[in-house]
């Protein structure tokens, strides 16, 4: 490889916070950093499944790792992940707000039957604790005059579902509050831009389409046929590229801007 390729993308001793990081699309974008040369702190509820990942993160790419518990849907225990993180590594250059999930309700087939508690849980798992992250990390950035903030969005907040793609799987469709949710982080990342581009930092998203984790075959099938690349999303591959480009030198000049990863399924009519 060339250097001047090389220095594009070299993370080589910057200091990557990830939430979520301990598994699916966080546990991807926390490898595809450490890969890169970054010490690596993760975050997940269950503080066994963050030492987990961490060891295996450390063992394969042979970079400094800390496991964190965290809710970040609470503002108090994001201030202390993030006072964790810098008395261990001393900064943060990259965050990487990838917490979140359809989970609270999820089973409950349309908005007018949701319980509102549902409702309220989903949207500070998916839009609050995105929120508390960027407040805690934002100021730490700005202190330092540089940083990199990656939110995993959603194409929910871009398309309306055909709900009849769930039908045939018997699967529940995703939810209204859920779309919210991810379009506030969208436009929250492009406000968010426009704050932070002054101290020198570079807010982004991404918008990944559907990845096949465990799904109903007919589903995959059916989505997949909606999708101008004729399949899902790949866990370990698909997303890795997209997170490495916004976290690297290659996007210095690149804020306030939404990265679609979907094989063009949200344009494709």
């Amino acid at each position: 490889m060339h250097e001047e390729i090389r220095k594009l993308f070299d993370l080589s001793g910057k200091v990557a916070l990830i939430t979520g990081g301990a598994r699916h699309l966080g546990l991807d974008a926390a490898s595809v950093l450490a890969a890169a040369g970054c010490r690596v702190a993760l975050t997940s509820r269950e503080i066994t499944a963050a030492e987990k990942t961490a060891d295996r993160l450390a063992q394969t790419y042979g970079t400094e790792t800390l496991p964190i518990a965290l809710d970040h849907t609470d503002a108090a225990h994001v201030e202390e992940a993030v006072s964790l993180t810098i008395s261990r590594f001393g900064r943060i250059d990259v965050l990487v707000n990838n917490a979140g999930g359809g989970t609270p309700g999820s089973g409950t087939p349309t908005l007018a039957e949701r319980d509102p508690e549902d409702i309220r849980e989903l949207i500070e798992l998916n839009l609050t604790g995105v929120l508390y992250c960027s407040r805690a990390v934002g100021r730490v950035m700005a202190e330092q005059g540089s940083g990199k903030i990656i939110s995993i969005a959603s194409i929910a907040g871009l398309v309306g579902r055909d709900r009849r793609v769930y039908e045939p799987s018997r699967m529940a469709p995703s939810q209204v509050d859920y779309a919210a949710a991810k379009a506030g982080v969208i436009g929250m990342t492009r406000d968010l831009a426009g704050w932070l581009s002054p101290h020198g930092i570079c807010v982004n998203a991404i918008s990944p389409g559907g990845f096949a984790r465990n799904l109903p075959e007919q589903f995959v099938a059916d989505y997949s046929d909606r999708t101008p690349l004729g399949r899902m999303g790949r866990y370990g591959v698909d997303l890795k590229g997209a997170v490495l480009f916004l976290a690297s030198p290659a996007s210095d000049y690149v804020t306030g801007h939404n990265l679609v990863v979907d094989g063009g399924f949200s344009w494709w009519k």
